[in-house]
């Protein structure tokens, strides 16, 4: 009985569930910056409506996390990697292939 080769297997949940995250992740950090950061980032018009909305929510602890799951829904319809470049550079970090050079802001 042969076995298939890992690379063709689909991802597992855990491993679809840990990009969510991660994408979530993304998501809040973009919240964090200032609207006049935002502004200058290339992001989708529903992305950019969401943050705004999940800045305006800072204080409010239930909404902001229901908006931040929102954001993240939205993250998996957009490719990620140019937004985390911008985000990268923005806050002076640089960002090759994949590997951070310093550690995201808590």
């Amino acid at each position: 009985m042969d076995t298939p080769p890992f690379d063709d297997l689909p991802p597992s949940k855990s491993q679809k569930k840990r990009e969510m995250l991660a994408l979530q992740e993304l998501g809040t950090q973009l919240a964090r910056l200032s609207p006049e950061q935002l502004r200058k980032m290339d992001l989708p018009a529903d992305l950019a409506a969401a943050l705004a909305d999940a800045q305006r929510f800072a204080n409010k602890r239930g909404a902001l996390r229901r908006q931040l799951q929102y954001v993240g829904k939205l993250m998996r319809g957009v490719d990620a990697e140019p937004i985390r470049a911008q985000l990268d550079a923005l806050q002076g970090r640089r960002h090759a292939s994949g590997v951070r050079t310093s550690k995201p802001p808590m």
